[in-house]
């Protein structure tokens, strides 16, 4: 039997790059234009914003790497073994797949092969991710899809009775609002079919010191991610931000329980950004919203189930309970 090659193992399927700087642009101009002022978080992920949340991820302050990973580190075997082996394993947001890599090694244990489909927006930490996981294992077949988590799984075949299990790690979901959060998952609920599985992680409430820690870390690297979007809009749409103008602010609001991170403006200023013809006044002290992380507590889960229409099948936590893994299946038989 022939070598198959990493490349016959592999396939990307991009959506219109064009269609993703004209949504780019619209939201920064509408963002800037509002009071208060706001930027949708999803654009911290190009190519350099993905690198500097994988730098993110390594540091001593954020504990939300590690707590995830010691649940897949510990229970992966136990979470593989309700998927048979023609499981397609779809990933929202996949970033570099690193903590996915322990779903996928139990699945090959099990299954000695794998089916995985990461839906990105960096079409290059995608290629390169895929890369990574298709030379170390020879049994994985891959289709990715460089693409907003709604058009990525438009892209797939979500409706053929093959099972299925939806990854959304790193308590991704706490940066949707809460009634964005049941919105986007209804909407995928319809494309589910009575044999698939949703495994979501969610970072549960905590001392607010450790969560101000993590999103202020010693070593600015959340400060850096969070200007590097003003450094994406003068790549992508010809800004003339000046960085050294602005700084980076994580508070945490305790009414709704959630990490909101804003960019401020330490002085009046005009900024001009040539793609979008228009320039854009900034008060000194003024902020710009980029991304809110709501922290759970279990009955917030339960709560989310009931409203959305799936049942909690298993839940798992790591040592500290820090975070929380939920399994979730289709209310319908």
């Amino acid at each position: 039997m022939p070598n198959v090659t990493v490349l016959e193992r592999a396939t990307m399927i991009t959506t219109n790059t064009e269609d993703l700087i004209h949504s780019f642009a619209n939201d920064v101009d509408e963002g800037l234009k509002d009071t208060p002022k706001h930027i949708p978080c999803l654009y911290f992920y190009d190519y350099r914003g993905s690198l500097l949340f994988e730098d993110i991820c390594q540091l001593p302050e954020y504990y939300l790497t590690r707590a995830e990973t010691d649940i897949l580190e510990t229970y992966s075997e136990e979470i593989i073994s309700y998927f048979p082996s023609d499981t397609l394993l779809v990933e929202l947001g996949s970033g570099s797949s690193i903590k996915t890599r322990l779903i996928i090694e139990e699945l090959l244990n099990q299954h000695n092969k794998a089916s995985y489909s990461p839906i990105d927006i960096s079409q290059k930490m995608l290629r390169e991710s895929s890369i990574s996981l298709l030379e170390k294992y020879p049994n994985l077949e891959i289709i990715s899809v460089a693409a907003e988590y709604d058009e990525g799984l438009r892209q797939l075949d979500m409706h053929s009775d093959r099972p299925k299990l939806i990854l959304w790690l790193g308590s991704s979901i706490g940066n949707f609002k809460p009634e964005e959060a049941i919105d986007f998952l209804k909407n995928i609920v319809k494309i589910l079919s009575p044999n698939d599985f949703f495994l979501i992680g969610f970072d549960l409430q905590k001392e607010k010191y450790r969560l101000l820690k993590a999103y202020n870390d010693a070593q600015d690297v959340t400060a850096e991610f969070n200007l590097n979007l003003l450094s994406r809009i003068n790549r992508e749409l010809g800004g003339e931000f000046d960085l050294d103008n602005f700084m980076h602010q994580a508070v945490y609001n305790e009414e709704k329980n959630r990490i909101e991170m804003y960019l401020i403006s330490t002085c009046e200023q005009e900024i001009y950004i040539a793609d979008l013809n228009s320039c854009y006044h900034f008060n000194k002290n003024e902020r710009i919203h980029t991304e809110n992380s709501h922290k759970f507590s279990l009955n917030d889960i339960d709560n989310l189930s009931d409203q959305v229409g799936i049942k909690v099948f298993r839940q798992w936590f790591d040592s500290k309970k820090y975070f929380n893994l939920t399994l979730f299946k289709p209310n319908r038989s």
